[in-house]
């Protein structure tokens, strides 16, 4: 089966979705994140989506799940890239996506967990 590769940064781990998630690929990234979460002790999740052209209730749903469970572990999550097609069929799907943070791209998600995590006591402060 396929594996969407999450890449740590610092404190924080990057998810780069390039791929039109399959239901089962999109399981195994929750489980994946919630692993590694949990072993590295992340801070902050940033799933980037700039490549997914078409959404989904589940594909709407496992982000909102994977928000959850974050913040569940004491992370937090912020999805960049969402293309303007992809935002307009969440809404029609009544996905509101409670709890999910954004960005427009992935300079400003990092900036944002950068900030809640010193906002948190967690960085360095100058």
């Amino acid at each position: 089966m396929e594996r969407i590769p999450i890449l740590r940064m610092g404190r924080n781990l990057l998810v780069t979705i390039q791929v039109d998630l399959q239901d089962q690929v999109a399981l195994a990234l929750q489980e994946d994140l919630s692993t590694l979460i949990e072993s590295k002790g992340a801070k902050g999740v940033l799933i980037d989506i700039s490549a997914l052209e078409v959404v989904d209730s589940f594909i709407g749903r496992m982000l909102a799940n994977i928000s959850g469970i974050t913040r569940v572990l004491g992370a937090r999550t912020v999805v960049v890239g969402m293309q303007p097609a992809v935002a307009i069929t969440l809404v029609e799907l009544g996905l509101s996506l409670q709890g999910v943070r954004t960005a427009l791209n992935v300079e400003r998600g990092m900036a944002m967990l950068q900030a809640s995590d010193e906002g948190a006591g967690f960085g360095s402060r100058a």
